[in-house]
């Protein structure tokens, strides 16, 4: 078994490619696209979620980074283990570097949701609608830092509920229609 991607390779290789996006927001991105039911594979997944590559990417970021990556999120997010986790700096990193990770992450998550169309696939439950509101919260908010135990604990916590909510998405997202339903 491979060693998945940590955020320090996968930033530092976007980083040299000049990609513009970093490695939270594409893997908040990526997430939110296999959660929505986005159809692409580990190759071409860049295209689908609006990210388009220039010509001289695939130079830059090999293909078997993405592959990997792609690979790495499906098999997290069908995981029975529920061993998912958001792509987030490693807890040695300042808190505000971690904070604004999990921001881009959920700005990353609810665009490729968005791009998937899950939207568009008919309603979502209570609990799947404020989980996508509490989502969109976090990805507007600018954190203040006042003691920085509690505020330790906090992010823990958020990052608990982005992890679970996003799990609950995927399965809501992909669970086989019930005997007798209609799907419109």
């Amino acid at each position: 078994m491979t060693v998945p991607i940590t955020y320090a390779e996968l930033g530092e290789i976007l980083a040299r490619a000049h990609f513009g996006v970093g490695a939270s927001d594409l893997h908040g991105s990526l997430t939110g696209y296999l959660c929505g039911g986005g159809s692409a594979d580990a190759r071409h997944w860049l295209g689908a979620l609006e990210l388009e590559p220039n010509e001289t990417l695939p130079e830059a970021i090999p293909p078997a980074v993405l592959e990997r990556l792609y690979a790495e999120c499906a098999g997290w997010l069908d995981d029975p283990e529920l061993g998912f986790e958001p792509l987030l700096p490693p807890a040695d990193t300042t808190l505000e570097v971690r904070a604004d990770a999990l921001v881009d992450w959920c700005r990353g998550f609810l665009g490729g949701l968005g791009l998937a169309g899950a939207g568009h696939q008919g309603a979502l439950s209570a609990e799947a609608q404020e989980i996508l509101r509490d989502f969109a919260a976090i990805a507007g908010t600018r954190f203040e830092y006042n003691n920085t135990e509690e505020d330790e604990s906090a992010l823990t916590e958020v990052v608990e509920f982005i992890r679970v909510g996003a799990l609950l998405l995927h399965a809501e997202l992909h669970a086989a229609p019930t005997a007798g339903a209609t799907l419109h």
